[in-house]
């Protein structure tokens, strides 16, 4: 809609997993390297926490493009508000490729099946890799506790396939409440908010793959972007579009300030600030 007034090839601020728009902070990269640690190292499992919109599922998808190769064999599971046995229904189908899963009835042929799944990965040279996102929505202790026993399927030197957990911190809670699973996580990262640097990089970040020709942005904005968003990339993805979208309708040169304000008050977002988000404004 403002793509040919802002002279941009598309949209820049929309919030879906779009992996071109990735922006590597010094966090998201550090949660990206220790995803692959985990999953390249076969270390069984790892978890991935952080406040909703912080780019958990950009990361996740970033990394299951990585993985569609020969040598990764992979589940996503988007859901998780599943029974366990569902859970496991759903993780042999998405393993399989096919429907077989619908005519095994009971857990241990649904087991029995995935075994045999895993072990055939396994004789072609390719890692398993199951991952489960907004995992803090499982809604029960027995699918925690099935995912955990998943881990059983091992070798001596390692295990059949690797679990990745993703979700909002009170995933967090959750494990820690369940020491079975606590104690088998290898890998364990919490995603922080931007910084105030990074914030402004990552709007510039977003425009220069959008191809923007020109400066949008005066530097007063980006503090205000900041101090509305606290780094959290969903909310700074809502409040610049809508400011793009105001300064077309305005027909401005530039976003200012005062749009941002006017913009955000309008999201009905308040002012956040640094130190709830766990991050120094120069950090």
């Amino acid at each position: 809609m403002y793509e040919e007034y802002w002279k941009l090839r598309v949209k820049p601020f929309e919030n879906t997993p779009d992996p071109r728009f990735l922006y590597l902070s010094q966090r998201h990269e550090e949660a990206l390297s220790r995803m692959r640690y985990c999953i390249k190292e076969r270390k069984g499992a790892g978890v991935l926490t952080g406040e909703y919109g912080s780019g958990k599922t950009l990361l996740s998808r970033v990394l299951l493009s990585e993985l569609l190769t020969e040598h990764y064999h992979t589940a996503l599971i988007f859901n998780p508000r599943l029974s366990s046995l569902e859970l496991i229904k759903e993780i042999v189908y998405q393993l399989d490729g096919t429907d077989t899963s619908s005519s095994l009835k009971s857990k241990t042929e649904l087991l029995r099946h995935l075994n045999e799944i895993l072990y055939k990965s396994r004789s072609e040279f390719r890692n398993t890799v199951i991952v489960v996102d907004e995992a803090q929505a499982i809604p029960q202790e027995s699918s925690f506790e099935e995912l955990r026993l998943l881990l059983n399927f091992q070798l001596n030197e390692n295990f059949l396939l690797t679990l990745i957990l993703l979700g909002q911190p009170e995933l967090k809670a959750k494990i820690n409440n369940l020491p079975q699973l606590r104690q088998r996580l290898a890998v364990r990262y919490h995603l922080k908010a931007l910084s105030q640097n990074e914030t402004r990089e990552y709007v510039q970040h977003r425009l220069k793959v959008a191809e923007a020709k020109d400066e949008i942005f005066q530097e007063d904005a980006f503090n205000e972007i900041y101090i509305y968003s606290g780094g959290i990339p969903r909310r700074i993805n809502n409040i610049c579009d809508m400011a793009l979208l105001v300064g077309c309708g305005e027909g401005l040169n530039k976003i200012d300030k005062k749009i941002i304000t006017e913009v955000a008050c309008d999201l009905e977002e308040t002012p956040i600030n640094p130190e709830e988000t766990g991050v120094l404004s120069n950090g």
